[in-house]
């Protein structure tokens, strides 16, 4: 059964990832970042189970591994920099439709884990990226910074582990989140005027600011003191769930 759910992770990408390497126009770049993606998806997602401890993927980690696979082709027409904008958006438009499906599937089926939530945060992160790369194209590189916060966060709780410790619910939280990734897909989409998707991406990216900045404070205020020799082993253990794509959140 492992060995089955291993070989079905090796060759289902495959196809996929290469149909998203057609839509691009089978340029180099294109090719490149399937296969690299494709190989890192299969021994990242190899290694998280094994070190979660879980023989194989629940019924809720196989959506999640299709949003993965979605998301590898949106990364393969994005290197490629040639293809119409509405495969882009179709593909990133179903990936964001089915989050949250997996999290329900996960919960009714009693498979919820720690590996769940980490790979769908983690492919949510990776598709924010993207968009940002994207829409980095037509309105600059500032809106880089919208992607990269999240990966600016995990580096510094490696130095800072108080980072790590879990956050309160917060629907703001929430609400900032999802607000990131309709704003890329609409500015992907480039249907509104310029000047009206500059400033909605401002907005979105000053509200993810001011909701990582909230809880860096409360972090700050509330962090425990930990003995230095348990630093480096609690960093690598406790990148729990972050902001929806995000930082270090509490569902």
């Amino acid at each position: 059964m492992i060995k089955q759910d291993l070989l079905l992770r090796a060759v289902i990408p495959a196809p996929v990832l290469a149909a998203g390497v057609f839509t691009g126009g089978f340029s180099p770049l294109a090719w490149a970042t399937g296969v690299v993606y494709g190989l890192a998806l299969v021994l990242l997602t190899e290694w998280g189970l094994r070190r979660s401890g879980r023989p194989a993927f629940g019924p809720a980690d196989w959506i999640t591994f299709a949003r993965a696979i979605l998301v590898g082709c949106a990364a393969a027409l994005i290197a490629d920099g040639d293809f119409s904008l509405w495969w882009l958006v179709g593909l990133v438009g179903v990936a964001l439709l089915l989050d949250g499906l997996d999290g329900q599937v996960a919960r009714r089926t009693g498979t919820a884990s720690e590996f769940g939530a980490r790979f769908d945060m983690e492919v949510d992160a990776f598709l924010i990226l993207l968009l940002c790369i994207q829409v980095s194209r037509t309105l600059g590189l500032w809106v880089l910074a919208i992607g990269l916060m999240r990966y600016v966060f995990v580096a510094a709780s490696w130095t800072m582990p108080w980072l790590t410790a879990p956050l309160y619910p917060s629907m703001a939280r929430k609400t900032v989140a999802a607000v990131q990734g309709v704003v890329l897909v609409v500015a992907v989409s480039e249907l509104l005027p310029a000047s009206v998707t500059f400033a909605a991406v401002a907005l979105a990216l000053a509200s993810l600011v001011w909701s990582f900045a909230r809880d860096v404070v409360w972090l700050a205020r509330h962090r425990v003191a930990r003995r230095p020799a348990k630093i480096v082993a609690f960093t690598r253990a406790s990148l729990r769930r972050p902001l929806g794509y995000g930082h270090n959140q509490a569902a």
